[in-house]
Order: C-alpha cells, then structure tokens, then sequence
C-alpha cells in the first residue's frame, strides 16, 4: 500500500453505464479503496452528505436531466473535493468547460485503468502532500489591492474580512503568481509549479483556472489588472504584494 493510500481513502463513481461502474469499482477496491459507485445526480446528492468523498469521479452525459457539468458546479458551490471527469473523446469543448467550472482533471473514453489509477493517485497525492512552495514560507502572509493571502493557512480574504473560497489548485496558482510579481510565467512552468505532474501541456487547462481566479479577485475580469496576459508566452501578477511573516 502507498503511503498516500489508506483503508479510508473513499471514491465516489458517478457513471450511469452499469459497466463502468462496476469496473470501477472493482478495480478500486482491490487497490484498497472505499468505493460507491451510482447512476445518476439525484443519488449522488443522497450519497454527498453521508460519506465524506476523497475523490469524485463524474460522467460527463448522465440521465434525468443532470449532465456532468452541472453537477460539478453544483459540488463546486461547497466543497473542493477533487472532480475527475470521465468524457468522450470528442468533447473537447466540454472538457474545456468542465475545467473552468473547477473541475481537477479529465480521462478520456475508452481509458486504460492504471491511468486512471496513476490520474487518481497523483490528486490525492498532491492534496496530502504540503505544496514546497508553501513550506519554504508556511507563514507568509502577501497583501495585495486590500486582499490577504495567509500561505500559512490557505486562505484568501477579501477587505471587508470575508473568506473568498478557492479550490486547491487556484489557491497553488494564485500563491505561485502573487509570490513572484511582475515575472512572466509560461503556461508549462505553471503547470509543473503547481499540478505537480507531467500531464500533457493542455494550454486551456492553466487559462480556465486563470479565468476562476480572474472572476474572484478582479474587478473587471474581462479587463484584469491583477493577472495580466502576456501574449504569446502566459501570465504575470502585476502588482507587488506587501509581504508580512
């Protein structure tokens, strides 16, 4: 057994492909996992606030009038569990909006299971295992434009005091940029700054959690002062954060 891996480490599969589902679980659970496995988005939501999920798995075509998309909004509305969405191989717009509803990752059907062991083991990692970023500085607080980043604490805080919720990998991009204003980043290095793994360069990824964070920090997102694109290379933070350990 790994040493990111327990007995508790529990799996939501949410597919309404009876195969799928019972693969899934399946292969899981001789690799040690908790698994629940259901058809549709009405049973997710019975099954959400009975067990506490380490991961989700979602569909992205489900029956009953709930598609994939709009049930990771809806996850995404109160917790930052992980969401890797299972999709065809055509849908490439859709993967690309499932990213920027704050999705974690995508796998493309027909799919191999160790990669999507190797997918599942690389998030949880990465969420169990404290970011070198943050242990270089673990309490670093950067103000910038009224905000509070608390390193230390993962917490963003607006200037009436109030927490602004981030997932995990917005708060990583948000600290890599803030901790290195006025530095152009391309989308690879952040990529590897801050998703930790050699997942294909798949530039629509980093511009959708750019295109989050705009939306929660920026006054204007379609004209960011904060985040500033760099044509033709990728991004900079573009004001220097006051800097309080």
């Amino acid at each position: 057994m790994t040493p990111f891996q327990s007995q508790t480490t529990n799996i939501l599969v949410v597919d309404d492909d009876p195969r799928i589902r019972q693969m899934l679980t399946r292969y899981f659970e001789d690799e040690g996992y908790g698994v629940t496995a259901v058809a549709d988005g009405a049973s997710m939501r019975a099954v959400l606030p009975r067990i506490s999920f380490d991961a989700i798995f979602l569909d992205l075509v489900l029956p009953g009038g709930d598609d994939g998309l709009a049930l990771a909004r809806e996850i995404r509305t109160g917790s930052d569990v992980p969401i890797i969405m299972l999709t065809g191989r055509g849908d490439v717009i859709d993967r690309i909006v499932g990213l920027e509803i704050g999705a974690d990752d995508y796998i493309a059907k027909p799919f191999h299971l160790r990669e999507v062991l190797a997918r599942l083991r690389t998030i949880l990692r990465r969420r169990q295992q404290p970011n070198p970023l943050m242990e270089q500085v673990p309490e670093q607080i950067l103000r910038f434009e009224g905000f509070i980043l608390d390193l230390g604490r993962r917490l963003l805080l607006s200037a009436s005091g109030s927490e602004i919720e981030l997932t995990t990998g917005e708060f990583d991009m948000l600290a890599v940029l803030a901790r290195h204003p006025r530095r152009v980043f391309t989308r690879e290095i952040l990529m590897d700054m801050t998703r930790g793994r050699g997942l294909e360069a798949f530039d629509r990824t980093i511009d959708a959690q750019i295109g989050r964070l705009r939306r929660k920090i920026e006054r204007d997102p379609k004209k960011p002062e904060l985040i500033k694109s760099v044509r033709g290379i990728g991004y900079m933070f573009a004001v220097k954060a006051a800097d309080r350990s």
